[in-house]
């Protein structure tokens, strides 16, 4: 039996095929079988007596944050007030708020108030009038009382200076004794009284006096017009020799 040859067209690349995948499979192996082969590598080990330098530039040192401190507010202290201050303060407060708390006046009750306010202003009005014209009169009398003053002083002076033109002083009598007589006029200036109130120590210059004093009558006195005679009803005079002629 004789073979034929095929001439298929398709044959020719397979075997070309199946012989590259034959040529891959023998080249893995080969290169596994030598990698197996090879002893392996030893480790070297450099000693050094000292670290080596680093050249190479070191990082800079990180920058801390500087923080800002956080100022708080100073808060200061309420002065305390002292115990009569807190109290009136307590009480102008609870006065406010019963204000507030009162119910609203009626104007009824407004027109009362005003009215009681307006008669009280008045009131005062009459007491400060009625205070002044108090002192007005209180000054009056001070004025009266010294005008009267002046004129009693006056009479008086009149009165004794008559009376010691009228004494006759006995020889040899000492110029330096005193005599005090009370004398009680009449409003027409008749003496109705004499009386020795001190005796000089010299009786007939006592006499001498007295005589003196009852020729002087009518004793001068003011106009009756100044109503002043109660002030020269009882006199009280006193005479010495040493005042003859004046």
């Amino acid at each position: 039996m004789r073979a034929e040859v095929s001439n298929d067209p398709n044959r020719l690349p397979a075997g070309l095929l199946a012989l590259l995948v034959h040529l891959l499979f023998f080249a893995a192996l080969f290169f596994s079988f030598n990698w197996q082969m090879k002893p392996p590598q030893g480790m070297v080990v450099e000693i050094w007596d000292t670290l080596p330098l680093n050249d190479e530039p070191q990082p800079a040192p990180p920058v801390p944050e500087v923080r800002e401190p956080i100022v708080k507010p100073k808060v200061e202290a309420t002065p305390s007030l002292p115990p009569k201050a807190e109290i009136a303060l307590r009480d102008t407060k609870k006065m406010a708020k019963e204000d507030r708390l009162k119910p609203e006046k009626t104007k009824a009750q407004l027109k009362a108030e005003k009215q009681a306010e307006q008669a009280e202003r008045r009131m005062e009005e009459l007491e400060k009038q009625a205070e002044a014209r108090q002192q007005a009169q209180r000054k009056a009398q001070e004025q009266a009382a010294i005008v009267m003053g002046k004129v009693v002083d006056e009479y008086i002076g009149k009165i004794a200076a008559k009376i010691r033109r009228n004494i006759v002083n006995p020889p040899g009598v000492v110029k330096t004794i005193r005599a005090e007589f009370s004398v009680t006029l009449l409003p027409s200036g008749e003496v109705l009284n004499v009386a020795l109130a001190k005796s000089s120590g010299n009786d007939v210059y006592d006499s001498a006096v007295e005589r003196a004093i009852l020729k002087s009558q009518p004793l001068p006195l003011p106009p009756a017009e100044q109503n002043m005679f109660s002030r020269f009803r009882d006199l009280r005079l006193k005479f010495s020799p040493a005042e003859i002629g004046q």
